[in-house]
């Protein structure tokens, strides 16, 4: 029986291995980067140094406002958009359920065909998309006697989120649907017998059964809501007065390292926006778990 369990633990050393130099590494690194800092000798214009300054960087970052405006940007931004997204993927997934699995097969391919564009393409794609003088979107709007500038303040999160439902929706409605393949079919035909719709079916029987896969993919999309990088990176070359450097906290982070050269300060930043976003992912279960019970 040992024999069996280190067979079966070996299995899985790949996975641990990776995980160790790809997340576990990379954390201890950024950790032990943030108790340094960079200091210059004389004047200013000697020899610079690095010397430990222990919880200092973090001490700083807990005071950037800008940086924490970024924070509580992204994640006002989530409880709009994530909603909005999971809702659509639940529909999407509740409607390819109810048809043939054959046919649920080609409209499945094509609904994951968004998440599997690279970002930075479909970015650049809805930018030119957003462009006032090159998009056909704002000159279809203008035909209708409607005026919409997508780079602008009011509507620059609209615009973002319109791109990240269309990015994300896809792979999100996989894992619901993929959820709902578990549910056992004997139900449905049970519910029908006793008369119900296939609206009550939908809403009373498989929507309670996907509860842990819309956790899942909540909590996913929390975290990647928090890490949003490229399409605020491309934005700003088209906007910059209204995407800022600090425009949201991984930009924030961005700038530090690579235009201020502060890695130190950087790696601080970093570690303290991983533990909010498991401080909210942790959050969001507890409540979610709560509601279920």
């Amino acid at each position: 029986m040992r024999r069996h369990a280190f067979r079966g633990a070996g299995f899985a050393v790949p996975f641990y291995l990776g995980f160790l130099f790809t997340f576990v590494a990379p954390l201890g690194y950024a950790l032990y980067q943030s108790l340094f800092s960079i200091e210059s000798g004389g004047l200013g214009i000697g020899t610079q140094q690095e010397v430990f300054v222990g919880l200092e960087n973090f001490t700083r970052g807990l005071q950037d406002g800008a940086f924490w405006a970024g924070v509580v940007r992204v994640l006002v931004f989530a409880c709009v958009q994530i909603p909005i997204m999971l809702g659509l993927a639940l529909v999407m997934a509740l409607l390819l359920d109810g048809i043939t699995r054959r046919t649920a097969h080609r409209y499945r391919f094509a609904f994951l065909v968004p998440y599997m564009i690279p970002g930075i393409v479909a970015a650049l794609m809805w930018l030119y998309i957003y462009s006032p003088r090159l998009g056909p979107l704002t000159d279809a709007l203008e035909a209708i006697g409607i005026h919409a500038d997508f780079y602008a303040s009011g509507l620059i999160w609209v615009s973002m989120g319109n791109l990240l439902t269309w990015i994300h929706m896809g792979f999100n409605m996989l894992i619901i649907y993929g959820a709902l393949q578990a549910v056992p079919r004997e139900l449905f035909d049970a519910a029908r017998v006793d008369g119900a719709s296939e609206l009550r079916i939908a809403l009373s029987v498989k929507v309670p059964f996907v509860r842990g896969a819309l956790v899942l993919t909540g909590m996913l999309s929390i975290i990647a809501t928090l890490q949003l990088f490229n399409e605020p990176l491309l934005f700003r070359t088209t906007a910059p007065e209204t995407v800022t450097k600090s425009y949201t906290p991984i930009l924030a982070v961005y700038n530090q390292a690579f235009d201020s050269n502060n890695y130190h300060y950087a790696a601080a930043l970093s570690v303290i926006l991983a533990l909010v976003a498991g401080g909210a992912s942790f959050l969001f279960y507890k409540l979610t778990n709560r509601a279920q019970s």
